[in-house]
């Protein structure tokens, strides 16, 4: 049995939620609340055994952020007690295309080449504030970290646009949010109380949703609004909510505390008007790919782009397994995604798994493409993306020669350049999973880039590494003809995991892979004879015996 003092302003939504709830809980003996303005250190020198849960009191200048003067207060004066937990927020990661989304707590809430935040830095702040004020005592302190809560007249903004008839998004615009009930919230705080485990946790729900799912389960009606109007009437930090994602992972809490949100995120925005998510799926991808919206593309536009537009002819995808964790290694051709989107659309089609793609942020930083390649499952390349994939037997589809594979030359386009840090090597070792190469003929030719110029602005805004010269300046991609060919998976299970770490070992795998690759294309290359028509494979009707390519 526990006994618990709530530090909360009055008429504060998230400490009047959260008195009701832990009320009612039975491993809480008493539960009793104080407002900021009380005598707090004689209050603590009364109880200094109780577990203190502080609800920072926000700015009234800038309500989504904690009132950083007040908050200091109240530490100082509970500096000593037993186990002290502080409110932060999911927001201390600002939204960014940079996010990688489901970060963990040990992720740097500052990184390189994000945007200033200043709602982030206030509650990056306040966690600085909290460990100070503890240093040198005996006080165990739990940081909380809730994504946003919905609960009535909670200050955070996507709360208070859950409640509107008329809401609003940004136009292109559809970002995978996190909402938390105020139910789970209490088991958290809950949990915490009863473990009181020193450290940093977030809160987050079961499943996320997509702003524009959520805003339809909530009966808002939305209007999609241009970034420049909005800028008109919202701060900076608003504007960038309704633009990228910014969603954060509970697996320490449920592996530390033993708690798991019982709500999803769709859920928590239908309970908004007390009613439940009607004609949707309350389950929903981590990182906002959506099934249903492939399959609805695959009937129209992939189908066309792929049987009628570049009329792709591919062999050899029997190479692929039909099940287990599998890394498609591929060459990234044509300036933009498409031969990307036309693997994923023909493996589903073929073999009915999904492909989900390491990519660069700048696919998710642009109006309208940013939804469209979150939908279709591509993750921002990092490890702990790749690992989330493969964790789930899933296929991780990743192209080693980066962003600049994308941006070579016409002349030579088939000659692959450098495989970076040979990492899509050790990610398949880690995982003990095969590695299937795969080559496009004829990507290329949609955006054939004859030149290049080094343009620094266009560098900062766009993020791409050079401004392409192509003839139709990027906007209509020509409709060449396509080949693929799926290759002989190279097996990663006569090596220990631990070889991932073993740079010869890693370096041969790579070459291995380059070399069948280049050489596959070479062959591909050299039997092609038009490029806006005729076929590769024809005298290929079964299987293509890829040791050909290699001999």
């Amino acid at each position: 049995m526990s006994e618990i003092v709530l530090v909360a302003a009055q008429r504060d939504p998230v400490g009047e939620a959260l008195l009701r709830g832990l009320e009612t809980r039975p491993t809480i003996e008493r539960c009793r609340r104080t407002a900021p303005g009380d005598d707090l250190a004689a209050l603590a020198g009364q109880n200094p055994d109780a577990a203190w849960i502080v609800v920072p009191p926000r700015d009234p200048r800038q309500p989504a952020a904690p009132d950083a003067g007040a908050v200091s207060a109240i530490l100082a004066a509970l500096a000593g007690v037993r186990h002290l937990v502080v409110l932060s927020h999911a927001a201390v990661y600002p939204p960014s295309h940079h996010h990688p989304g489901r970060v963990g707590e040990d992720f740097p809430p500052r990184s390189a080449g994000w945007r200033r935040n200043a709602v982030a830095e206030r509650w990056q702040a306040l966690e600085a504030t909290a460990g100070d004020a503890v240093r040198g005592t005996p006080t165990v302190l739990t940081v909380l970290r809730p994504t946003t809560i919905v609960v009535e007249g909670s200050p955070d903004f996507l709360a208070r646009l859950l409640r509107r008839r008329l809401g609003y998004s940004l136009l292109g615009f559809d970002p995978t949010v996190q909402l938390l009930a105020a139910s789970d919230l209490v088991v958290a705080v809950e949990a915490t109380v009863r473990r009181a485990q020193a450290g940093v946790f977030h809160v987050a729900p079961a499943a996320p949703v997509a702003l524009r799912k959520a805003l339809k389960a909530a009966g808002v009606w939305r209007l999609p609004m241009p970034g420049f109007w909005l800028r008109l009437f919202h701060r900076s930090d608003v504007v960038d909510m309704l633009r990228d994602s910014f969603t954060v992972s509970g697996a320490k809490i449920a592996r530390e505390l033993g708690f798991e949100p019982a709500t999803s995120s769709l859920q928590a925005a239908a309970a908004v008007r007390g009613r439940p998510p009607a004609g949707a799926k309350v389950e929903a991808d981590e990182f906002g790919m959506d099934r249903a919206y492939i399959e609805r593309l695959a009937k129209t536009l992939l189908r066309f782009l792929h049987d009628v537009y570049w009329r792709i002819e591919w062999r050899g995808l029997e190479h692929l397994p039909r099940q287990g964790k599998v890394v498609l290694v591929g060459c990234h051709r044509g300036h933009q995604p498409w031969d990307g989107v036309m693997l994923l659309h023909l493996i589903a089609r073929e073999t009915g798994r999904y492909v989900r793609f390491l990519i660069h942020p700048t696919l998710v930083k642009f109006p309208f493409l940013a939804p469209f390649m979150i939908k279709l499952g591509g993750l921002h390349a990092c490890q702990e993306n790749a690992d989330w994939v493969l964790d789930r037997d899933e296929i991780l589809a990743i192209f080693p020669e980066g962003i600049r594979g994308a941006f070579r030359r016409y002349k030579g386009v088939y000659k692959l350049g450098k495989f970076g840090r040979d990492e899509f090597v050790k990610i398949a070792l880690r995982h003990q999973a095969p590695m299937v190469p795969c080559v496009t003929v004829g990507s290329a030719e949609i955006f054939p880039i004859f030149g290049r110029i080094d343009w620094p602005w266009w560098k900062r805004v766009s993020e791409w590494p050079y401004l392409p010269i192509t003839p139709t300046m990027g906007l209509v991609p020509l409709p060449s003809k396509w080949h693929t060919l799926f290759l002989e998976p190279v097996p990663t299970d006569g090596h220990p995991p631990a070889a991932a770490d073993d740079p010869e070992i890693v370096s041969a795998l790579s070459r291995e892979v380059r070399a069948r690759m280049q050489a596959a294309l070479d062959d591909l290359v050299a039997r092609r004879r038009w490029i806006f028509w005729g076929s590769i494979f024809d005298k290929e009707k079964t299987t293509w015996n890829a040791s050909t390519t290699t001999s």
